[in-house]
């Protein structure tokens, strides 16, 4: 199982900038000693169709991996993927558990090796299949493997406090697979749990290296380190070696630069501990023959190399590292060593060899030499974080955490009608056995009994109502529960999407968000996002509220954020234009009778932070504007987000903003809700006034006086849609 992978480091080292990789990846169910591969196919050849061969395929797999033939690997894991589901098919071998954990090694290993190649949304993929098995299995192990794999995958997205949240949950189960362990005294098990703890310490110290907080990177990575030196776990030294270094890089990079004298600098101290541990990495590296830990070594030395100005060494390092690296169909590591060398033949102030000929360039060439590879290193970026791979991550975690909960759903109501069935074929006992008592009776009381009898079958008959009454209540309080848990789910999914309410920033002006859902979810949202000196701000109202709407919200978040990072500072009618494109292609709309008609009304600002220069663009809501005392309203163009018959290009209007103007974008909630002594509409004009009787407090109290008095006009009445106010004072 992957624990943890290289990383990149961009660092400005003097003139040349250089990037430091550390790879930092371990299969957890390594052996200490690789088993020889002839040997594995041999055993292949003679083996059955059973558990026995599917494990053998997984062993090979995970040697292939070792050493970098990562297609092979596919292979022969898709072979034992077939094999395995053929036996649960087939119903061949009993050990349906034992197939079921080899499934699950198998998704593992094909995650692992799209990782190497940084095809993310496969790797996602595989590694939930691989923990889906691992929880109906109630494999405590597995779970912790895969817990530190989905911490891996949120550290290579940026989100830090997730990693270190799985992170913590894998160390946690691998600390109490060992206590149980060492109780059972299983030599085999400690060693395994000492193996997933060290691992998950040195995932923890890469994450806090990435925050910038140093020594407590150290204190995890010798903690790994310790615990793999006690372990003789060469991978995993070379590993924690590798990591050091890189911090004691880090540290020497905050340091001034000094001029050099007879005592060597604390700078230069560091550089040498880094460049130290980088060699002992590289060496148990080319001894157990990991060629994906040797690219990394070779690029961090040449990196450090660059520190010294030992521009020839650096060139030699760096040259082998993407060689190697491209050898095993690294990306990631491509990208970061084309980037250092397009630095080195930029900054290099001695002729180097060219990479391709290997004849001595001159400056010039090597300038173009620089920008060559400049460009091939910006494609491999490009390729690797892609906008259509982050969708598919978002929409296959969002896919696994529904289809699980639906899951849970459907074995909780079979649970829930085989208890049914069975009350009732028991009831339906219990009632012939009264019936044929109560004919004895009256073959033997006669009409004297009668009146009993009748009285006995009336209340028979009422209490079997009573418990099929209550038997229905739990089975509909219980689906009820279901589906607002549902509900609720996709809340953290909308709100993780939304910016916080309440966000500030030092250079952002005075503003507010009143955002009141009338439902779970909503169908209006508020967006903002930063671009340069620009601050684009909207408010949107999505066709419809609760879940449909919820839905078109979180598309019309994904369209905004997809046209503002394409193009390079769109106007907000420009925006407009190209989200009603989107939504018109995406939902397939053509105006038919019986056509798709959702869409959304937006009320859209790009505020200049410099000029103060305000742009803004509207699909059926206004601007309110506050200019000299004076309330103004910039209309909008009577259309909207989606197809509409009598379309036009949205119209872009530009207004200087002074000191202590502001503006008020907003949907339609606020101003249609009902209520007051005659449960009539709040009305815009009502709300205008309200907003320029208290133009002069500051926006967070306006923002609570805005939400009172909306309390105050609803009462007791129902809320009749989403609010949303959005306030900017400049």
């Amino acid at each position: 199982m992957i624990q943890q992978r290289f990383y990149s480091l961009y660092l400005q080292c003097k003139q040349v900038q250089c990037v430091f990789v550390i790879f930092f990846l371990s299969l957890n169910s390594l052996p200490a000693q690789n088993k020889n591969i002839d040997s594995l196919l041999t055993l292949l050849k003679k083996d059955k169709a059973d558990t026995n061969k599917v494990n053998h395929l997984n062993q090979l797999c995970r040697e292939s991996i070792s050493i970098g033939l990562n297609d092979t690997a596919l292979c022969y894991c898709n072979e034992a993927l077939i094999l395995a589901q053929k036996l649960l098919e087939g119903g061949t071998d009993r050990d349906n558990n034992g197939i079921k954990k080899e499934m699950a090694n198998s998704y593992n290993h094909i995650g692992a090796i799209y990782y190497y190649q940084s095809d993310y949304p496969k790797t996602l993929e595989y590694w939930l299949k691989a923990l889906e098995l691992d929880e109906t299995l109630k494999d405590k192990a597995g779970m912790s493997k895969r817990m530190a794999n989905l911490g891996l995958f949120y550290w290579s997205i940026g989100d830090y406090p997730k990693t270190l949240d799985y992170y913590f949950k894998a160390l946690k189960l691998a600390e109490e697979l060992l206590e149980e362990a060492n109780r059972n005294r299983d030599i085999d098990a400690i060693r395994r749990s000492k193996m997933q703890i060290a691992n998950n310490l040195g995932n923890t110290g890469i994450v806090y290296y990435n925050q910038g907080l140093y020594q407590n990177a150290l204190d995890y990575y010798f903690k790994a380190l310790k615990l793999a030196e006690e372990l003789k776990d060469s991978r995993a030294i070379a590993r924690d070696f590798g990591n050091i270094g890189i911090v004691y890089y880090s540290q020497a990079e905050t340091i001034p630069s000094e001029k050099s004298g007879a005592i060597p600098s604390q700078k230069e101290i560091l550089y040498t501990k880094a460049l130290e541990y980088d060699f002992k990495a590289l060496k148990i590296d080319e001894e157990i023959g990991n060629k994906t830990g040797i690219s990394a070594d070779l690029g961090n030395i040449g990196a450090l190399y660059c520190s010294f100005k030992k521009y020839k060494e650096a060139y030699y390092f760096l040259y082998r590292a993407i060689a190697l690296s491209d050898s095993i169909g690294a990306k990631d590591n491509m990208q970061s060593w084309y980037n250092s060398l397009s630095k080195l033949y930029e900054n290099s102030n001695i002729p180097l060899p060219d990479s391709i000929s290997g004849k001595l360039l001159n400056m010039g060439q090597m300038r173009l030499r620089a920008l060559y590879y400049y460009k091939r290193s910006m494609a491999i970026k490009d390729t690797i974080f892609s906008q259509e791979n982050k969708k598919q991550l978002v929409r296959k975690e969002m896919n696994y955490e529904f289809e699980k909960k639906e899951a849970i759903t459907k074995a909780e109501n079979q649970k829930q009608q085989v208890i049914a069935e069975e009350k009732n074929r028991k009831q339906k006992i219990i009632t012939r056995s009264v019936a044929f008592g109560l004919l004895l009776v009256l073959l033997f009381a006669g009409f004297i009994f009668r009146s009993l009898r009748i009285t006995r079958k009336q209340k028979l008959i009422i209490e079997i109502k009573n418990t099929e009454t209550e038997q229905q209540k739990k089975i509909i309080e219980e689906k009820n529960k279901d589906i607002t848990d549902s509900i609720h789910y996709a809340k953290r999914i909308q709100h993780a999407l939304l910016r916080d309410e309440e966000h500030t920033s030092m250079h952002l002006p005075e503003h507010f968000i009143l955002f009141l859902p009338k439902d779970i979810v909503s169908g209006d949202f508020y967006w903002g996002a930063e671009k340069n000196e620009y601050w684009y701000f909207a408010a949107v109202d999505c066709t419809g509220h609760g879940v449909p709407g919820a839905v078109m919200s979180m598309l019309g978040i994904s369209f905004l954020n997809d046209i503002v990072s394409i193009e390079e500072l769109p106007s907000p009618a420009e925006i407009l234009n190209r989200l009603r494109d989107k939504i018109i292609k995406e939902l397939r709309q053509t105006g038919g009778a019986d056509g798709n008609k959702d869409g959304m009304d937006i009320s859209l600002a790009r505020l200049n932070l410099k000029t103060n220069e305000l742009e803004w663009a509207g699909a059926n809501n206004s601007l309110n504007l506050i200019q000299n005392g004076q309330l103004g309203i910039v209309k909008a163009d009577k259309q909207p987000i989606g197809y509409h018959p009598n379309s036009y290009l949205f119209t872009n209007h530009k207004i200087q903003l002074k000191k202590g103007d502001s503006i008020y974008l907003y949907s339609d909630g606020y101003a249609d809700q009902f209520g007051g002594p005659k449960g009539k509409k709040f009305k815009y004009k009502q709300l205008d006034d309200l907003i320029l009787t208290h133009k002069l407090l500051p926006m967070g109290a306006q923002k609570e006086l805005l939400k009172k008095r909306f309390t105050e006009w609803k009462g007791s009445l129902e809320q009749v849609d989403d609010v949303i106010v959005f306030g900017v004072k400049v």
